[in-house]
């Protein structure tokens, strides 16, 4: 429990820092209610454990190949970039109020967690944060103790999710559509911002190989 407990609070703080998937949970929270941002979180963390079972049977190693990695970089920055351009265009649409019905089905939530989660780019940020901290746990451990390391990390990044979408649903209740309109124009900002930073490491990892 104790080995647990400390790779909760190891999940929460892996976390924490803002990236795309948060940026897109907090958008999809305020426009679509508390469970729409919470599956974007279960999309992103679909991934996360993908990760895990890669890191699990020593495929991960694969992905931190520089000829894997360099490509992975520029597509995951068209992945960023062409969300980030929708969560523009489409500002003012799918917005339920507080106390309104979405129409929106979560499954396409979900998706949209997903693709954000599965950018290459992203991959290759939680291979070399995410992934450091299961591999080193994993050399010095049985492999039981490697999954319960790893079921604290996940259970510790869902804690960070929850927590995150409380505050935006219990925010969302004092928002108006103007302003919900706004933050998405502003997060589709952020996640092309998260895109050029992308084109920025593939052009540093070509600058390393050439």
């Amino acid at each position: 429990m104790a080995l647990f407990f400390t790779y909760v609070i190891a999940g929460l703080s892996i976390a924490m820092p803002v990236g795309a998937i948060t940026v897109e949970m907090t958008k999809q929270g305020l426009k679509n209610g508390f469970m729409h941002g919470w599956v974007v979180g279960l999309g992103g963390m679909t991934i996360d454990f993908a990760l895990i079972v890669a890191l699990y049977f020593g495929l991960a190693s694969f992905l931190q190949l520089p000829f894997i990695q360099i490509p992975m970089w520029l597509v995951g920055a068209i992945f960023l970039f062409l969300i980030g351009y929708d969560s523009i265009k489409n500002a003012d649409k799918d917005i339920t109020l507080s106390g309104e019905k979405t129409t929106k089905s979560l499954w396409l939530t979900y998706r949209n967690g997903f693709l954000v989660a599965i950018s290459p780019g992203n991959i290759i940020f939680w291979l070399s944060v995410f992934g450091a901290v299961l591999s080193n746990s994993y050399s010095s451990a049985k492999p039981t103790s490697f999954l319960i390391i790893a079921a604290g990390v996940l259970t510790g990044i869902l804690l960070h999710d929850l927590g995150l979408l409380t505050i935006v649903a219990t925010t969302r209740k004092a928002m108006s559509r103007s302003m919900i309109k706004r933050f998405s124009i502003i997060a589709g900002f952020v996640l092309i911002g998260f895109s050029g930073y992308f084109v920025y490491k593939f052009f540093i990892a070509m600058t390393g190989v050439l």
